[in-house]
């Protein structure tokens, strides 16, 4: 049974009321819309219509089915949509508007691929590490790490992207390896200006539950490269997302710490205004960055992290 098919036959009698009526719009004769609908219905294992010679209902049961796969047929149509949108050259300006940590290290490689496959698109980049509504901002695009809030757009997930508990090996050997979220208030913090305000890193203990570390600020900015420098240099404990550190890491000239109590993973999300119709550009750039990001960020985790 073509199950997509025969979901969209149960649509089309619902929203039309009967089964001639849904067989002229698909296509097809009224015997097969009966036979879909019977495997269908022996596939799901419920009556989805109560039929007879006049009428059909829709049972309590086809109702709630209805609503999902009502949903299920669009994002079919959206997918197909944006692999013949993608097969499009596409012309004009894309504004994508990206924090500093990924649009430094991970988004440039991807935009420049899809400017390689549509020569006559412009990249317009924009990094800032607030958060952007691309209504507000007019940005096609808009990449978020972190809670979204409310807006008038579309958000589509992207992943996510771990962030590390990290100090050098200098720093470590003089000053001691915390044993414990609690020993971090011991020690120098040097963090983004929007992590720890209230004087607190929450972290995930063993059970996954939230635990709460007091920490006092050392080092604060607001861009990762002189927090990594800060690091680097032996001035404390601080956090980076992966992809910034990835290298430091990997070289031993940053060790993470903790391992046990990780802090949480933060969602990336591509957002963009929410319309009837999605500019080709945008449908493209999200569908591109759907299908690529989610493998950077997975290939960029550590396989272990190294005793401190």
């Amino acid at each position: 049974m073509d199950l997509l098919l025969a979901m969209r036959v149960f649509v089309r009698v619902v929203e039309c009321g009967g089964l001639s009526a849904a067989g002229r719009d698909l296509g097809l004769g009224q015997p097969a819309v009966s036979e879909r609908l019977r495997q269908l219905e022996h596939h799901l294992g419920a009556r989805l219509l109560d039929r007879n010679t006049r009428s059909v209902k829709v049972t309590d049961v086809g109702a709630v089915y209805y609503a999902r796969a009502k949903q299920t047929l669009e994002a079919a149509d959206d997918a197909a949509a944006s692999v013949a949108t993608f097969n499009r050259q596409l012309r004009g300006t894309l504004r994508v508007a990206a924090p500093h940590g990924l649009g430094e290290s991970l988004l440039p490689p991807l935009l420049a691929s899809l400017q390689q496959q549509h020569r006559e698109l412009s990249i317009d980049l924009v990094l800032n590490d607030r958060f952007v509504d691309p209504v507000i901002e007019g940005v096609d695009v808009s990449i978020r790490v972190g809670s979204l809030g409310d807006g008038r757009f579309v958000a589509r997930p992207l992943g996510s992207v771990r962030r590390l508990l990290l100090a050098s090996p200098g720093y470590l050997m003089t000053a001691g390896v915390p044993a414990s979220p609690a020993a971090l208030a011991m020690h120098p913090f040097v963090h983004i200006d929007s992590l720890a305000r209230d004087g607190k890193l929450r972290l995930t203990g063993k059970d996954g539950s939230t635990v709460t570390a007091a920490v006092r600020s050392g080092w604060r900015c607001n861009h990762w490269r002189p927090l990594l420098a800060a690091l680097l240099a032996g001035n404390g404990i601080g956090v980076l997302q992966w992809p910034v550190c990835r290298e430091h890491v990997a070289a031993g000239e940053l060790v993470p710490l903790l391992p046990d109590h990780p802090l949480p993973d933060a969602p990336v999300h591509a957002i963009y205004p929410a319309s009837r119709r999605t500019p080709a550009k945008t449908a493209t750039a999200v569908a591109w960055l759907q299908a690529q990001l989610p493998k950077l960020l997975e290939v960029a985790e550590p396989d272990h992290l190294p005793d401190a």
